[in-house]
Parts: C-alpha cells; structure tokens; sequence
C-alpha cells in the first residue's frame, strides 16, 4: 500500500511539472541534441556486442580445447569461460524490445537463438529418471547433429523446446540442478559424461553438440554486429529522432519493469522454484539479474567500456531538472535493493515471498517497476510520441 501511494503521488507531482517543464525547454532538447543521443546509443549497443562476441569466442575456443581434451581441469575452464561469456552478454539484454535486429526483422528473432529459456532439458540431453531423452541420445531420429537441425529444432514443439544458446550450453556444462537450494550448488554434471566409454551414453554427440551451440552463439552475435555496423544502424541514424528515442526508452523501460522485475524474478519468487530461474543449471542468475540492471543503466547514462557520450538522462534532466532527479533517485534504489538480494538467487526464492530474503527481491521488483513507469513520463518531456 504505501508503494502505491508514493508512486501515485510522485505521478501526481510529476503531471504539474510537465507544463513549466515543455513551456520554455524545447530548445533543451532540439534535433541536433536528440541526434547526439542516438548516435552514442548505437556506438554503445556495437561496442557491448563486439565484447559479447569476443568473450564468445573464447568460450568456442575453450569448448573446443576440452572436447578435444576431455579432462577435469578443461571442463572447470569452459565453465569459466562460459561465466565471462554471461558477463558481457547480460548487458546487451538492454537493447531488446527496442525494434532493433535482435528481436525483429530479417534476423529472425535472434534473441530467441541466443537466450532462451527456460528450456525443458529434455529436449536436448538425458534427465534424471530418464537417461535416453533428448536430440543427443535419439541418433535414429537425428542421425546428423549441425546447425540446422539444431535451429530447426529450437522451439519446436513449445517455447521450452530450447535447443541452442548460452543455456543449452549452461545445461551441457551443469546438467540439472537437482541438489537442494541450500546446499549452495549448481548441477553437479561430471566431464566424464564428454569421454568415451564415460558415465553417459553418445559422448561423441555430446561433444558435438555443444561445439554446434558455440559456433550458432558467435555466427549470431557476428550478424549483430553486422547490423549495427551496416543496414541497421544506417536505418536507425535516419529515422526520425524521436522514434528512435521512443524505441530506446520503451526497450529499457520494458526491460526493467516487465522483463527483469517481473519475468525473471517476479515469477520465481513466487513458484518458489530454482527451475523458473534465468541460470539455473550454473547457479548464475544472480549475476544475470545485476548484468542485466547494468544495461538499463548504461543505456540511460550513454556509457559503456570506452564509449561515453550524450544520453537520455542527459536531455531528460534538461528538459525537465525534477524528473531528471526523480529517475536518477529511482534508478539508484533499483541498484541498492537488486544488490541486497541474495546470492544465489534460488537461496534468495526457496522461502517465498514472504521470508526475509523474499521481501527483498520484492523489494528489488517494486524498484525496477517503479523506475520503469516513471521513464515512460519522460516520453512527455520530450515532446515524444
């Protein structure tokens, strides 16, 4: 209740501000202004993404090394490499829902070959009570593991039919995460299930298959790349501004409010179960949930590794100082109560909503939604559409 009541409130506020704030500030946030902003933003989306290719690379070349060498001390390094890949990938979820080529488009919802989930692990390997289950141990019915039956196969059958990705990769290296949230540990899946005459059947496919999810990851982040060097970012830098602006507060705004908030923590508080997390094989979701905070943040403020320039906050807080401070606020608190949740998140979810670390993911929800809603007041201030 008094969630509701401050947000309500600071709405209420924030309606009396926009006719002083858009009377005598348009000249705060002109064409030129507004190109500035647009043209950091796409500088910022190619420089997160060459890094997410870069670090999926890496993992390629590590899967690589340990298929080729199945040993322990190769599988602990893909796993690694598998967590640096997360890091720089979490950030680009910031760019979605903005009508850009990750979601839409002649790239065919990459996002979806990208970073699927939750997937029903069966689809793809065996599971506990079912050793035969998945494409790798059914070689009758895919006699050839590539990449296009593995694309063919992604969804096939529901939205869980999840066959390629960082999260068919995460299973792969994990397996499922049978072991009680207080244990403190992720899928306990040994290496030897990649060595021949190992603990599982078809190692050959095994070691097959997550080299072809390695390979879909970089050619896909490379036709991202491809986009922001080329066709898309020449389309974007020429429509009108303030479509472009709409798209990149929508995207964030969606992202925080909807997406983050409640998809991907919302939803597990609730179920109480680890299943529902983002990485839940790894015990990652912590770090994906945070990544993904980074985004949003970095979008807002234009900055990214070596990339800084004018952003929405910028021409926000010119166009109206008051709301400009109110988000800086809003955003601030979402990093605080994001950051007291606990980690792992399945420890922070396994007691419900209702237990201490419960009340601060729905802590942290309330914040993100809160910071969500008010960005779409923004779009007012901006004389946006």
């Amino acid at each position: 209740m008094n969630f509701k009541f401050n947000y309500l409130t600071a709405a209420l506020l924030a309606t009396g501000l926009v006719f002083t704030a858009c009377s005598d500030d348009d000249d705060l946030s002109t064409g030129t202004q507004k190109s500035a902003v647009t043209t950091n933003y796409a500088n910022l989306v190619l420089a997160n993404y060459q890094n997410a290719l870069t670090d999926a690379q890496s993992l390629e070349t590590a899967l690589q090394t340990f298929t080729t060498t199945p040993t322990d001390a190769n599988f602990t390094a893909a796993k690694n490499a598998w967590f640096t890949a997360r890091e720089s990938y979490g950030t680009t979820e910031a760019f979605r829902f903005a009508n850009g080529p990750i979601d839409t488009g002649s790239t065919e919802d990459i996002e979806g070959y990208l970073n699927s989930w939750p997937m029903d692990e069966a689809h793809v390997d065996y599971v506990d009570g079912d050793l035969t289950a998945g494409i790798i141990n059914n070689p009758t019915l895919f006699p050839t593991i590539d990449k296009n039956t593995l694309i063919n196969q992604n969804g096939n059958g529901g939205e869980e039919k999840v066959s390629i990705g960082y999260h068919a990769i995460e299973f792969l290296l994990w397996g499922q995460d049978n072991t009680a949230p207080s244990a403190g540990l992720p899928g306990q899946r040994p290496f030897t299930d990649f060595v021949d005459a190992g603990t599982a059947s078809n190692q050959d496919r095994r070691r097959t298959y997550i080299n072809v999810c390695a390979d879909l990851i970089t050619d896909h982040l490379e036709v991202m790349i491809e986009q922001w060097t080329g066709d898309y970012k020449n389309t974007f830098l020429a429509q009108d501004t303030d479509t472009s602006l709409t798209d990149m507060i929508n995207s964030i705004s969606e992202l925080s409010r909807s997406e983050l908030a409640i998809e991907r923590m919302s939803v597990a508080l609730q179920n109480q179960d680890q299943e529902d997390e983002h990485s839940c094989f790894s015990d990652n979701t912590d770090r994906d949930i945070r990544l993904n905070l980074e985004g949003i943040v970095n979008v807002y403020n234009g900055s990214y590794a070596t990339v800084n320039g004018a952003s929405l906050k910028d021409i926000i807080t010119e166009a109206d100082s008051d709301l400009g401070t109110e988000l800086d606020i809003l955003l601030a608190t979402a990093t605080t109560e994001v950051d007291a949740t606990l980690s792992p998140f399945d420890l922070a979810i396994v007691n419900g909503p209702t237990s201490t670390e419960g009340i601060k993911v729905q802590n942290a929800v309330r914040a993100l939604v809160a910071f969500g809603d008010r960005l779409l007041d923004a779009k007012v201030v901006l004389g946006l559409n």
